[in-house]
């Protein structure tokens, strides 16, 4: 079951479908994959097209073009409400799929991978590589804090950039790290 903003609620608000629903009126729609091309690879949708969320404003037009609504997909949900929210700022109609990917197969999707792509793993999703680098770059400054106390100040950093993230519901880590190559193939 979809659910839409209640009048009272903020327009930025991502408008989502269950699974089972956009299974069920899947024929209805224009499915938009928000992922890096590499998380893409490791399998999407049937019939998705892959427009990675930096990407996605220079898409509008095409996606315009495609004159249905679009079901906007990512791994967990957060970067597809994030697309929606920018989709519909535009007069696009969007709705974010609630789980994502993951969310998807739990419900008895089937999910495609790109032809010459078996055997090929795919990278980590990007919520797992963020982790891994925040978490990376914390211990760092905390070891070299031994060495150099200046060195704590990476580990502030990160943590504030991850309470900033949290806040504004963006995340610069991620979009870095989705320009890296292995992300990119």
């Amino acid at each position: 079951m979809s659910s839409a903003p209640s009048p009272s609620a903020p327009t930025s608000t991502a408008v989502t479908i269950e699974p089972a629903e956009a299974r069920a009126r899947f024929a209805e729609f224009t499915v938009v994959d928000v992922r890096t091309p590499g998380e893409f690879a490791g399998g999407h949708l049937p019939g998705a097209r892959n427009v990675p969320l930096d990407l996605l404003p220079a898409a509008l037009d095409e996606l315009r073009a495609a004159g249905t609504p679009l079901l906007v997909v990512c791994a967990s949900g957060a970067r597809s409400a994030t697309a929606c929210r920018t989709l519909t700022g535009h007069g696009l109609t969007a709705r974010s799929l609630s789980g994502g990917t993951s969310g998807w197969r739990r419900a008895g999707g089937e999910l495609d991978r790109p032809a010459g792509t078996e055997g090929i793993r795919p990278p980590w999703a990007m919520d797992r590589q963020v982790r891994l680098t925040a978490g990376t770059l914390v211990l760092v400054g905390l070891a070299g804090g031994l060495l150099h106390p200046a060195a704590l100040l990476l580990s502030a950093g990160v943590a504030g950039g991850l309470v900033l993230s949290a806040l504004s519901d963006t995340c610069a880590m991620g979009s870095l790290l989705s320009r890296l190559p292995y992300n990119r193939r």
